[in-house]
């Protein structure tokens, strides 16, 4: 392989994956945000039956009680419910007013939850954090994409090519470079999900964040994020080889010598990576929610491992997973989308630009 063809290959991989990062994150951002909320201590989503008699109020107390009013004083008292919510399920976990002890009912499905922000937060709550998402998951998904074509043509230069060790080891470089690069645009994204005032912006969270924490603020969490690399190896590992058998059929089955792809080769890669993100998530999820309670605002959370045994200690084996089936909603489509999307534009570009020594369509010429 020439230089020149080393760099083209680069570029295309790095427009590739910012390209696929961007498509997904904006299709799926609503239920991003749900998710996250489901995976904090504060999320406002564990439901109460509004069956108690009203609270006496403080003076000048609205009629209709909120998360967000709830936050902003939390010595204010659970007021009256306007007839039009006396009969609504919601949440006010770590509110002030409502006894962590109170008779849970059960965690609300995605559609209330949607249906819940809309209603107290307005439409544009769907996409908090979308601005910082954009901002991040196209140099992410780049450095997170570009490094594992690199490290796969690295490893493959002295362990046998294409191998589960070659993509666990390719894999692993990816997400620790991506994590550590972009840790602080997602610690933003997730403090501006998690905030219910909607008039907060990007840039009052950062200030916020550097006058409290300093920079070192900016990297809560991102322990958090190098286990979860596991999430992705395992992903890749078994994306690879779903992809793989997926080619040799194709190959087999084909009467010519034609490379180019149909839609139904693309339909099989959003395929394989829903399939193998599914998997992956299941088995590291508990990493998501503490990476999530790491980077909450005045959080009592202060290590990876000992945000895991407190949830366990207060929540349970199903506080390691709130939001996992949100989570699996929205990933399901995103990596669909992203893994097509970033097959897609590398097999068109490399197309364009006649680079036959892609390492992700033929193995390089000996």
């Amino acid at each position: 392989m020439t230089q020149s063809h080393t760099t083209r290959d680069t570029v295309i991989h790095l427009v590739a994956g910012g390209i696929a990062g961007t498509a997904g994150a904006i299709v799926t951002c609503p239920l991003e945000v749900v998710k996250t909320r489901l995976q904090s201590s504060q999320s406002g989503f564990h439901m109460y039956k509004m069956n108690v008699p009203p609270i006496a109020s403080t003076e000048g107390a609205k009629s209709q009680v909120t998360c967000k009013s709830i936050m902003s004083d939390q010595r204010r008292k659970l007021n009256t419910i306007s007839p039009k919510h006396s009969a609504q399920l919601f949440a006010l976990t770590h509110c002030s007013g409502v006894s962590r002890n109170a008779n849970v009912n059960s965690s609300a499905g995605l559609i209330q939850c949607i249906k819940y922000i809309m209603e107290f937060e307005g439409p544009g709550a769907l996409f908090k954090g979308l601005g910082p998402n954009l901002v991040g998951v196209a140099p992410s998904r780049a450095i997170y994409f570009c490094s594992y074509s690199q490290s796969k043509q690295f490893f493959n230069s002295f362990l046998r090519p294409d191998t589960p060790i070659v993509h666990i080891c390719s894999a692993a470089c990816a997400g620790f470079t991506a994590a550590t690069a972009t840790n602080p645009i997602w610690f933003v994204k997730t403090r501006l999900q998690l905030h219910h005032n909607k008039n907060l912006t990007a840039s009052e969270c950062i200030q916020r964040i550097y006058k409290t924490q300093g920079i070192r603020g900016f990297y809560k969490g991102i322990t958090a994020s190098y286990f979860g690399i596991s999430e992705t190896v395992v992903h890749f590992v078994i994306y690879e080889s779903i992809k793989a058998k997926l080619n040799a059929r194709r190959m087999a089955s084909s009467t010519s010598d034609n490379d180019s792809k149909s839609s139904q080769d693309f339909l099989e890669f959003m395929v394989a990576g829903g399939v193998s993100k599914t998997v992956a998530s299941c088995i590291a999820y508990p990493h998501e929610v503490a990476r999530t309670r790491l980077r909450e605002e005045g959080t009592k959370y202060r290590s990876f491992f000992q945000t895991l045994a407190t949830v366990y200690h207060e929540e349970g084996h199903r506080g390691l997973y709130r939001g996992l089936s949100t989570q699996l909603i929205r990933q399901i489509p995103n990596t669909a989308i992203m893994m097509a999307t970033y097959e897609a534009v590398v097999y068109f570009l490399t197309s364009y630009f006649d680079a036959k020594d892609s390492n992700f369509y033929q193995e390089d010429e000996t």
